[in-house]
């Protein structure tokens, strides 16, 4: 695997105002279950679960488990889920907005559900919506808290990929090339390629932009 160190060539004090640390300070109760939505995305498609398993690749017990909301799905597994029930990816993590445009707050990012692993045992990241009450939209700003992941899961879906790190240091890994990126880093991918993200000796926060 390679290894690249990049120097940070902008001033990244402003990104870094965004999240103030305070990413897992937000009130799990207000907490959006993706897991309820993807359920109820399955009935309104009229489909079983054993058809959206053979629709997904994903076995029937996985997705059982996160319409239990046993398991909370990383986002390519909500991408992969959004194309088979012909939803648009917004809808999928955060819901469907009404507005043609979205001033956001600090204090009025929307905390979605946190990830874990496949078998819902480990905590892999959380993160926040930035602009959930817009319509139609096609990107999905979030700002994401990374956990440290030795054994990180890879995954490919459609779509492409920005990633900017805000602090802390994110290993990234796609296809066979490993990246340590660190407070003002940047990568853009096609997620087709297999790839995972994780913290570096730590938590890592980033802004995440994901394309459909």
């Amino acid at each position: 695997m390679n290894s690249k160190d990049a120097i940070p060539s902008i001033n990244v004090d402003y990104f870094e105002d965004l999240t103030s640390g305070d990413v897992g300070q937000q009130p799990q109760s207000e907490t959006e279950n993706v897991g309820l939505r993807v359920a109820q995305l399955r009935r309104e498609k009229g489909l079983s679960l054993e058809q959206l398993a053979a629709m997904t690749g994903f076995e029937v017990d996985f997705l059982e488990q996160i319409e239990k909301n046993a398991i909370h799905p990383q986002l390519g597994t909500i991408m992969r889920l959004s194309r088979a029930l012909d939803q648009a990816l917004s809808r999928m993590i955060s819901g469907q907005g009404d507005k043609p445009y979205e001033v956001t707050r600090r204090g009025d990012r929307k905390p979605i559900a946190r990830s874990t692993s496949s078998k819902g045992s480990r905590k892999v990241y959380q993160y926040l919506s930035l602009a959930h009450e817009v319509k139609g939209r096609h990107m999905e700003p979030l700002v994401v808290e990374l956990e440290e992941v030795l054994d990180a899961e890879k995954s490919s879906h459609d779509g492409e990929e920005f990633i900017f790190v805000l602090s802390g240091t994110a290993r990234v890994t796609i296809g066979e090339d490993s990246f340590d990126l660190g407070p003002g880093d940047s990568v853009y991918y096609l997620s087709s390629t297999p790839h995972s993200i994780t913290g570096k000796g730590g938590k890592a926060t980033i802004l995440a932009v994901l394309y459909e």
